[in-house]
């Protein structure tokens, strides 16, 4: 027996005729045999234009993307594909060490050059294919490249804007090559770029797979359990589960739960209720919050989003609810501006069109309105006060997902998650505050 049978297969073996270079077939059968069964669906996707692969820690995403861009590679032969990192070190330290490893597993010969630019060629008895490795930050240098593939890993702890900038910029590279795909694997870090890509604005191209760190069989033992011990609640749903949670400093809203606010059922005729509607008044934003007081409970039946000015608003309420008694809780501010024109002030512009306006003289303090929305969430006697049917969508995600600014304190008003969150709040607060009793008038009076 030669001694070159008691070791695997390198490159140098191919090279001096050992072994005999592996068809493209050959080498993808070789990688199937490896994986793990999400790892299995992600590679066995070419269907989808955009495919992500979201996974708690320790699932295989690296070894999921290796394996994808290798697939892709021996259906590509002759073409050029190419791998992204965040940083610099994470391509040397992970990507680069991993595709060695498993290259060698594999028994596909490759070269791998290291400057200027990184990049593997992989041999096949085919041809060749070459991978670039590149950093998502410097995606502006796939200007002019044509390519068949790309991938991205771990592109949840990229800047959001930046994450998706690199996307855009990859799948107008997508020209060449006979399998052509965009695809990335992460771990879900929040309501982030993945999120926002493969789950919220999901298309009809993009697809998404998803799979807890204990899907993988092979981890220690004591790798899971450690974790539990260590994490908090929500960094065991997205570290350990692969789900998308808040992860920003201190939700809002922090009493808010799907499982016990919404509603698939309004229990009452709409058409026989007096509606109790919160307004917050923006520029080409004026979004409102719709609902009906059942008793000391209140029920959301509706939203209305982004109407240009307060008469497209006022108008679409009519539109949808042209024979109920309105009663509107606007942002006090309203009584002293409009979003339309001087002459009148958006609260007088709502009570030309037949609205009772229950606006106070200027607004609460906002860790009092945010006291007053979370308290009828759930209070102390643990008591739930407050439910949305799941057809107000906005307002749901914006329950869940403000976060307090860490700089000032205060909710935040950056990502756009304030408005309908703002306009429930003028409601309750005016409604259900312990300062303003429901006795003798129909818009109460004022108690010390």
């Amino acid at each position: 027996m030669s001694i070159l049978d008691t070791v695997q297969p390198g490159k140098v073996l191919y090279q001096i005729g050992a072994y005999d270079l592996p068809t493209a077939s050959e080498a993808i059968e070789r990688i199937n045999q490896d994986l793990l069964p999400h790892q299995s669906k992600f590679c066995d996707d070419l269907d989808h234009r955009k495919l992500a692969l979201v996974c708690g820690f320790g699932a295989g995403k690296t070894v999921g993307l290796v394996a994808k861009a290798t697939i892709l590679a021996a259906m590509n032969i002759g073409h050029v594909s190419a791998l992204f990192e965040p940083t610099h070190a994470m391509l040397v330290d992970i990507l680069v060490r991993t595709m060695n490893e498993l290259l060698d597993q594999w028994q596909i010969p490759f070269s791998y050059r290291a400057s200027p630019l990184p990049s593997f060629t992989l041999e096949f008895k085919e041809g060749t294919h070459t991978i670039l490795l590149r950093t998502m930050l410097t995606y502006q240098r796939l200007r002019g490249q044509n390519l068949c593939a790309i991938g991205f890993d771990e592109a949840d702890t990229v800047p959001k804007r930046e994450a998706e900038n690199a996307m855009n910029m990859a799948l107008a590279r997508l020209r060449s090559g006979n399998v052509q795909q965009f695809y990335a694997t992460t771990t879900p870090e929040g309501h982030g770029w993945a999120f926002e890509t493969f789950e919220k604005n999901k298309k009809s191209d993009t697809g998404l797979i998803q799979a807890k760190t204990a899907d993988n069989p092979y981890l220690p033992d004591t790798f899971i359990p450690s974790l539990y011990e260590n994490y908090p609640p929500q960094l065991i749903k997205a570290y350990l589960l692969g789900q998308w949670v808040n992860l920003t400093s201190g939700q809002v809203y922090d009493r808010f739960d799907r499982n016990h606010h919404v509603i698939n059922k309004i229990p009452f005729d709409i058409k026989m209720e007096t509606l109790l509607i919160g307004v917050d008044f923006n520029v080409m934003n004026c979004n409102s919050v719709i609902g009906v007081r059942d008793g000391d409970k209140l029920v959301i039946i509706d939203e209305i989003s982004k109407q240009k000015d307060t008469d497209a608003l006022a108008q679409e309420i009519l539109r949808r609810y042209p024979s109920n008694r309105i009663l509107v809780y606007p942002d006090a501010s309203g009584s002293a501006r409009s979003t339309i024109n001087a002459s009148k002030t958006d609260i007088a512009i709502l009570e030309s069109y037949g609205f009772s306006s229950m606006a106070l003289k200027s607004n609460p303090f906002i860790k009092d309105r945010v006291a007053t929305v979370n308290a009828l969430l759930q209070n102390g006697k643990g008591e739930r006060r407050l439910a949305i049917h799941a057809r107000c969508s906005r307002l749901i995600e914006c329950l869940e997902l403000q976060s307090y600014d860490e700089k000032t304190g205060d909710p935040d008003k950056q990502n756009g998650y304030d408005h309908h969150v703002d306009a429930l709040g003028y409601l309750i607060y005016r409604e259900f505050n312990i300062l303003y009793g429901r006795a003798g008038k129909p818009t109460g009076i004022r108690i010390y």
